[in-house]
């Protein structure tokens, strides 16, 4: 049960013995990040839109509602210190309505702005001298055919864990991708297909005074374009300064993630930034002195940033995906947690879907792929949803 609802006080934080902490969105991210901040003894109040969610039983306090609604937003903002966010989909106009009454909001609407439209986003990278891939906007099918074959076409908005992508290699794969991404309502934009050597990821964590610090990068193996396997680290420093002038060019304050790819020549391209916690990230809870989360709790309270160095030689993240519809209850855990080393995280979700992320297993190693093999061997224990 919630505590039930406060009526709004705001009181100086000098005056506040106890942080509090304004999650928007409450799933795993939100659990995730709720968790490293109840270590600093934080209170955490959450704005989601359904009474079901991961995040409810970290929190002190629930709002359920929309959070586009400005209404619903400033129901959140005076009972906490600052307000963050847990994806990328909260409109930057309700966010903006907070920041004109004062109350501290990271990233900022102006950050969310820029990076929720993938195509925008790609714009502000492209002018920052950034690595991208050939990009286009594509508001009809003649504009793609234009642009040429093989692309990838995407979505501009909503679109994550390759939900809004459709790559078309020839002319005869455009209507069916038009169709699937309802490009005639949509607003889409189009760009190279990259023919990479592998995928590579990074989390930057930056403060609201500008400091930066960064994770070591990894690789991510992806099937269906969603990420499965994580494995760190990987020697490319000119990943992290790539990384580091990407978030300033948004102005990000927190944790943010970003994914490249590697061409065959070496060469790196920016294919995109999450203004938030990242799932390539995961590996920090038990392979680093700071996680991803506990920092980006650090970033957005204008706290000092803690070490992202590795605590072991290697590490290694496994998602835990669903099978099919089904109960969000783990079959197999038992057996996942007889394997050596492995660090099993359930998000505790109610209901499983193909491909819905349910939960992660993490491991160290002395290389990458020993710890891998270790999470792999525990991962391949647990299943959700689907017939068995």
């Amino acid at each position: 049960m919630h505590r039930s609802e406060r009526a709004p006080t705001i009181r100086p934080l000098a005056d506040m013995p106890v942080p509090r902490l304004g999650i928007v969105g409450g799933g795993q991210l939100a659990k995730m990040t709720a968790s490293a901040a109840t270590q600093f003894g934080c209170e955490i109040v959450v704005l989601e839109r359904q009474e079901d969610f991961p995040a409810h039983s970290l929190d002190t306090h629930a709002i359920i509602g929309d959070w586009n609604d400005p209404r619903e937003l400033l129901r959140l903002a005076p009972l906490v210190d600052v307000v963050t966010l847990e994806n990328e989909f909260v409109c930057p106009e309700a966010l903006g309505t907070l920041e004109t009454q004062r109350f501290a909001v990271w990233p900022s609407a102006q950050t969310m702005r820029r990076v929720q439209d993938k195509f925008l986003q790609k714009t502000v990278f492209a002018l920052a001298g950034l690595p991208v891939p050939r990009f286009a906007e594509a508001p009809t099918p003649e504009s793609v055919r234009q642009f040429g074959f093989p692309a990838v076409l995407k979505k501009r908005f909503q679109s994550y864990d390759g939900k809004g992508n459709a790559t078309v290699r020839t002319a005869a794969d455009l209507p069916a991708a038009w169709a699937k991404l309802d490009g005639d309502r949509q607003p889409l934009y189009i760009e190279a297909f990259c023919e990479f050597r592998r995928e590579l990821a990074i989390i930057v964590t930056r403060g609201r005074d500008g400091a930066t610090v960064r994770y070591p990068v990894v690789e991510t193996i992806n099937r269906e374009h969603i990420c499965c396997v994580v494995k760190a680290p990987v020697t490319m420093p000119a990943v992290g300064d790539l990384a580091e002038r990407a978030i300033g060019a948004v102005d990000g304050v927190g944790s943010f993630g970003m994914e490249l790819f590697e061409m065959p020549d070496g060469a790196l391209l920016v294919n995109e930034i999450a203004p938030r916690v990242h799932n390539t990230g995961h590996y920090t809870i038990e392979a680093c002195v700071c996680s991803q989360f506990e920092n980006h709790v650090r970033a957005v309270l204008g706290w000092p940033l803690g070490s992202p160095a590795m605590v072991a030689p290697a590490a290694a993240m496994v998602n835990l995906l669903g099978y099919g519809a089904g109960p969000g209850t783990p079959v197999g855990l038992a057996e996942a947690l007889r394997v050596p080393g492995a660090h099993v995280h359930v998000y505790g979700k109610t209901r499983s879907a193909h491909g819905r992320k349910m939960g992660h297993v993490t491991a160290l190693g002395a290389t990458p792929d020993e710890a891998a093999a270790i999470a792999q061997r525990a991962a391949d224990c647990i299943r959700f949803g689907g017939t068995i």
